[in-house]
């Protein structure tokens, strides 16, 4: 079996019937979903499996969906032997990434989902935030296009260094559409606005990041049974207390995502596994090393074809 490492998705993967498939056929992964709805107090499954879709994008039903999802993905992996070296998850993922490495129970981890869900919802709620994809610019340069866009008291920064050239850009709406278009002028292929409720991973947040913080210190973490890369410095981490900082960092921090699959790469992954719903992580991964595998679980067939893949 090669070195696995598994990523976990972010907002933005998610889907109505997402997890539906595999909880359908696997017994285990259904167990997981009822588990959750246990520890919520109410059927929050039905959001995601069932929707409506406007109720699944709002920002503190989408982060615990993919949670739950991609968990119950992966009980079915590790029911047939597939195991990760490293772990690593795209924002939200990371949370997931944390669990699978067993840092902190499921339970826990479906408060802590929950409360960041809420948390990044209330603050888009206080100030008003936008955020763009920038694609066909190194990231590098978007950076300092962001520097150059934020004047006059207003923000705009990276937050997600997606592949390497694509970058999502986050803070107050007159910055990122100047960003925008000096990214355009620049040489951008696109500069695309995106539907979101805040400003993530930018100052603007920064109440999530105290919520976050407070959360996390009620909480015991054990140091991860697999290698961890966390998002804000795409670096490995051990220490439970580093890794808590890191999760409060990266509420306002951006995601350095390209950093973090170079570093699984450096670290020895031979193989990418996504847990969960959607191709993106995937897709990126194959943007940034094409010669690393990639194998994705969305479904409960593909999850078949990767176990096949894999054993």
């Amino acid at each position: 079996m090669p070195r696995i490492a598994f990523l976990f998705p972010g907002q933005g993967s998610q889907t109505v019937g997402m997890g539906r498939d595999v909880a359908d056929k696997d017994p285990s992964a259904a167990d997981l979903i009822r588990k959750a709805d246990e520890v919520l107090g109410f059927e929050f499954s039905n959001i995601f499996l069932s929707g409506p879709e406007e109720t699944l994008k709002q920002t503190q039903n989408t982060q615990p969906a993919l949670y739950i999802s991609s968990a119950a993905t992966l009980t079915v992996l590790r029911a047939a032997g597939i195991e990760p070296f490293a772990v690593a998850g795209h924002s939200l993922g990371e949370y997931t990434a944390l669990y699978a490495a067993g840092s902190f129970s499921f339970d826990d981890g479906v408060r802590l989902v929950r409360t960041r869900g809420e948390a990044f919802a209330d603050a888009g709620s206080r100030r008003a935030g936008a955020m763009a994809a920038i694609i066909g610019l190194p990231g590098e340069e978007v950076a300092k296009l962001c520097e150059a866009a934020s004047v006059d008291e207003t923000v705009a920064v990276p937050a997600n260094y997606n592949d390497p050239t694509q970058t999502v850009i986050s803070g107050d709406p007159p910055a990122v559409e100047k960003a925008c278009e000096l990214c355009k002028t620049a040489g951008a292929k696109r500069a695309l606005s995106l539907p979101v409720s805040g400003a993530f991973h930018s100052p603007l947040v920064e109440p999530a990041a105290d919520v976050m913080r407070n959360a996390l210190e009620s909480v015991s973490l054990e140091p991860p049974g697999y290698t961890f890369v966390n998002n804000v410095d795409a670096n490995t981490l051990t220490d439970p207390a580093e890794i808590k900082e890191s999760l409060v960092r990266q509420v306002t921090g951006s995601v350095r995502w390209v950093g973090c699959v170079e570093k699984l790469i450096a670290e020895g992954a031979e193989a990418f596994v996504e847990i969960g719903s959607g191709k993106v992580l995937a897709g990126l991964a194959r943007r940034i090393d094409k010669s690393i595998p990639c194998h994705t679980t969305e479904s409960h067939d593909a999850l078949q074809k990767t176990i096949e893949a894999l054993k």
